[in-house]
């Protein structure tokens, strides 16, 4: 049985993309940020996943507002990136899990949650640079299923709803026949608005609250509203609901092995979280 061995969350904003692109890794206005990638590159590097499930939210590369699925799995070969219109460079294709994927859609849909399945499915910069941050250069050492949330158009999926599909995510997964190693990775974040009168919005008191929270009692969050969580985190902080369907999928006892916090980066307030995930039917063996 495939075994998920860890969770991670982190920021996606487009200006991350450029920056890797330009090579700005000292800069001194983005070390900080990358250097909290470092342990993280050496935990995947120790753990060596054989496949990823990445939560992300599209911005219009390959849904709109014309068709806005609120939950939808890619189930196809491989995955490519086009050109957004942010000055990124299009990220070379990446090779999916079919099998995974039907698994997942299969489970999900049984467990009576309603999903978009894609057999074609372009990914945007919420997919491409939470993977060039964790396995840096054209690196595709993974096979990926992606999971796509809507946070775009009203009416958004509720805290609890995405905690209960992340939670549905995690019973697929462990259910799955191969015997995988899985890391988890939730996309988005954290509080950060960018237009309207609250432009450049950061309340970093609700994200350090969060980011404490998300461990040790992910309940707690699931008691927001969405309106909650714009009126807390600014209209573009809603995408935190990605980081609780990551932390419903961690189906063992958590642990934190890395987490750092960065303020500001592009108007957003940033952050990498690493969990480990140590399925329980272990923990009793030892």
């Amino acid at each position: 049985m495939a075994k998920i061995v860890g969770g991670v969350a982190t920021s996606h904003i487009p200006s991350i993309g450029k920056a890797i692109a330009r090579g700005l890794y000292d800069d001194p206005y983005w070390k900080e940020f990358f250097d909290g990638f470092k342990p993280i590159h050496r935990w995947l590097e120790n753990v060596q996943p054989d496949a990823v499930v990445v939560v992300y939210n599209d911005h219009g590369l390959n849904f709109f507002l014309d068709k806005m699925p609120t939950f939808a799995v890619g189930a196809a070969p491989e995955y490519r990136h086009a050109d957004e219109g942010w000055g990124l460079p299009v990220a070379a294709p990446f090779p999916g899990y079919p099998e995974m994927s039907w698994h997942l859609i299969e489970s999900l849909v049984a467990g009576e949650f309603d999903i978009t399945t894609c057999q074609e499915m372009l990914v945007d910069h919420a997919f491409t640079v939470p993977m060039a941050l964790l396995w840096p250069g054209d690196r595709r050492p993974v096979r990926i299923v992606p999971v796509s949330v809507n946070t775009v158009q009203v009416p958004l999926p509720t805290p609890a709803r995405c905690y209960k599909f992340g939670q549905a995510i995690g019973r697929a997964i462990a259910s799955f026949g191969e015997a995988d190693r899985v890391v988890v990775v939730g996309t988005g974040g954290l509080s950060h608005q960018l237009d309207g009168k609250r432009a450049g919005f950061i309340n970093k008191k609700f994200d350090q609250m969060f980011l404490e929270r998300i461990v040790k009692d992910p309940e707690y969050i699931t008691r927001y509203s969405i309106a909650d969580l714009i009126r807390e985190t600014g209209a573009q902080g809603v995408e935190l609901i990605m980081w609780l369907v990551m932390r419903g999928a961690l189906t063992g006892d958590v642990s934190v092995i890395h987490s750092s916090y960065h303020v500001p980066i592009s108007n957003t307030a940033s952050a990498v979280m690493l969990l480990e995930n140590q399925t329980r039917e272990l923990v009793e063996t030892i």
